[in-house]
């Protein structure tokens, strides 16, 4: 072989050797950089798995004072377990919010839509009006009134069955 040649490899693998230190350290780089996509103030993950949900269908009875909310929302899980707050804001009519929530402390659980029921009571006037919120943002909560003799231990009993 020629000088020429040998210095020709040699410088070769000098450069290859020194792309790959730059790539190394370019990489290192991005890893130490804060993702701009998670945003730590941003709600958890988990509430991306909901995101499906922005409408709450529920049927209203109104017996003596105190209004009942039963119904369904479909989630993702078996696991999820659904529960609902009231809460009332002094004022008249009174502005109630419903505010839902799932928890889930598994961490292996089989992705299978499930309908979990629920039921919330709450005693304000007749001309209350009412919001909803699931997992801390703003839904459409649809209110399906009651017929008249209707009570809402009759719901449970028809979805159950």
């Amino acid at each position: 072989m020629s000088k020429k040649s040998i210095t020709l490899i040699v410088a070769f693998f000098i450069l290859l050797i020194s792309g790959m230190f730059i790539y190394a350290h370019l990489k290192e780089k991005e890893l130490e950089q804060p993702d701009s996509s998670q945003n730590p103030t941003e709600k958890p993950a988990e509430v991306d798995m909901y995101a499906y949900i922005d409408r709450v269908d529920a049927k209203h009875y109104y017996i003596e004072g105190t209004h009942t909310f039963v119904g369904e929302i479909v989630l993702p899980t078996p696991c999820d377990l659904l529960e609902v707050n009231s809460v009332v804001r002094e004022s008249y009519p009174e502005q109630v919010t419903l505010e839902f929530t799932v928890i889930n402390n598994s961490n292996d659980c089989a992705k299978q839509l499930t309908n979990q029921r629920y039921k919330t009571e709450v005693t304000a006037s007749e001309e209350a009006s009412f919001t909803a919120t699931f997992m801390g943002r703003e839904i459409v909560l649809n209110i399906i009134p009651a017929a008249e003799g209707e009570l809402p231990e009759d719901f449970e009993l028809f979805i159950k069955g």
